[in-house]
């Protein structure tokens, strides 16, 4: 085509809304691509990059946290420029994104939980997981939650990684928590925590549990933590046994299997496993949950061979003043992006946008992560999503027409931005901060102490730029 993207007078202009780890393994995918000189500006609603990995891993999963190496590289190529502290449909909207660049994408992840929905789940002590998560790893719109720590027993509904997650967290030694990166103002509450129990609920079976052998495997290392199975809660029914050929699932079940054969101590707190039970109703002591109903489930097969947990009318009440629901995630509609409420994602077909759910496609919009796919895999399998996203960008990018309102000026957005976000901030700005958060660690004797406040981290990255 007539003055191509391609030339080196104008290369393929990319919007990359989101940096975690979607958006910024499509941004590393897109700048390494043979085909097109591509330039990608990453846009980020918070002042810092890596998303869930800053906000998600958990503060002693240290070694997960080690793929931001990576993602600094990407941040540090000369074709990526950063831009944090912008609001997507506030400072930034999908009209300027579109008219500035010739593709974006957007990589904002899954940012709520489902609900249960039953009664009772807006009680005061009734959390969605991911606020406890993001409140003890320090997202700023966490940082100021208060969690009922004086309860002696705290129920996580659910059967995966973050549920076990939150529980590991509950029953940790908080000296064990001190030499990890796990937010100030969360450290000083659970060093005054009174939780002596957590139970993990699994309206499912043992076979259905989504957690990994290695998170599972670490609740019976936590010092000072009883771990208690009820063996009859471990007996498969015959469409479960097939589960058991996965590795996976059979790994799990021999740890469990080996948890319930432990005897129980003295230990001064409690990690309780129980399955096929789901919450029905949360009840309530003046104004706060003070007791969970539960139902004892049994499993069916539905004709897809889905096996679905079934109340059977027998219940059982179980007193606890705080719970938590990690019962999966859905993604958040973006200002003026079409959205597929069911499915909680931005309707696409390969990584395109369409218009609807059964639309078009949006010419020259894509999508990465879970809010293409779904909640689904684990930080790496972000990688390989983000990567088909950007060969199905750089194959459209070859059939791209010349939009004569497409506005070519790199250093457009710097004037938009200026003018409605003077508070953004750069990829320098981001490691003037990260500098002070390591050495506030290192002082400490700990990976980094974060900063949680933005107006805060505004402060330092301007100070460290003034010297």
């Amino acid at each position: 085509m007539t003055d191509s993207p391609d030339s080196p007078a104008r290369p393929l202009r990319v919007a990359v809304v989101g940096a975690g780890p979607a958006g910024l393994f499509a941004a590393d995918a897109l700048v390494k691509n043979k085909s097109f000189d591509v330039s990608v500006d990453v846009f980020e609603r918070w002042p810092t990059p890596y998303g869930l990995v800053r906000e998600g891993v958990a503060p002693d999963h240290q070694s997960i946290k080690g793929v931001t190496r990576v993602f600094d590289r990407v941040l540090q190529h000369p074709a990526v420029r950063f831009f944090g502290n912008v609001r997507f449909g506030e400072d930034v909207t999908r009209e300027d994104l579109t008219r500035i660049y010739d593709q974006v994408a957007y990589a904002v992840g899954a940012q709520t939980d489902r609900r249960m929905g039953i009664p009772g789940e807006d009680l005061g002590g009734s959390w969605p997981a991911t606020d406890f998560v993001r409140w003890y790893n320090g997202q700023p719109e966490c940082a100021d939650l208060s969690f009922k720590l004086s309860a002696e027993r705290a129920i996580v509904v659910g059967n995966g990684n973050v549920a076990v997650d939150v529980a590991r967290i509950l029953l940790t030694d908080p000296e064990v928590l001190a030499r990890t990166d796990i937010a100030n103002h969360a450290l000083e509450a659970l060093r005054h925590s009174r939780v002596r129990e957590v139970v993990l609920l699994g309206r499912r079976g043992p076979a259905q549990a989504k957690f990994t052998n290695v998170e599972l495997k670490e609740l019976g290392k936590l010092d000072g933590v009883d771990v208690v199975v009820a063996p009859e809660e471990l007996e498969l029914d015959y469409a479960s046994s097939s589960a058991v050929e996965e590795k996976r699932v059979a790994r799990n079940l021999e740890i469990l299997h080996e948890y319930a054969a432990r005897e129980t101590t003295d230990a001064p707190r409690r990690l309780t496993f129980r399955f096929l039970v789901s919450p029905v109703a949360l009840l309530a002591s003046d104004g706060d949950v003070a007791a969970v109903r539960l139902e004892k489930n049994r499993l069916t097969q539905s004709e897809g061979g889905y096996l679905a947990a079934e109340g059977t009318g027998k219940y059982e009440t179980l007193e606890a003043g705080l719970v938590f629901r990690s019962v999966g995630y859905r993604g958040v509609a973006l200002p003026d992006v079409p959205f597929d409420d069911r499915r909680g994602v931005i309707p696409n077909l390969e990584g395109r946008v369409l218009t609807s759910p059964d639309g078009e496609p949006a010419p020259g919009e894509y999508v990465a992560g879970w809010i293409k796919r779904g909640p689904s895999g684990v930080i790496g399998t972000n990688k390989a999503c983000a990567a088909e996203t950007a060969a199905i960008m750089i194959e459209d990018a070859e059939r791209l027409p010349v939009d004569p309102g497409v506005d070519v000026d790199p250093d457009s957005i710097l004037a938009l931005l200026s003018e409605r976000c003077p508070n953004y901030v750069t990829a320098d700005d981001w490691r003037r901060l990260d500098e002070v958060e390591l050495a506030k660690g290192s002082a400490e004797g700990r990976p980094r102490v974060k900063v949680v406040r933005v107006n805060e981290m505004l402060d330092l990255m301007r100070k460290r730029g003034e010297g």
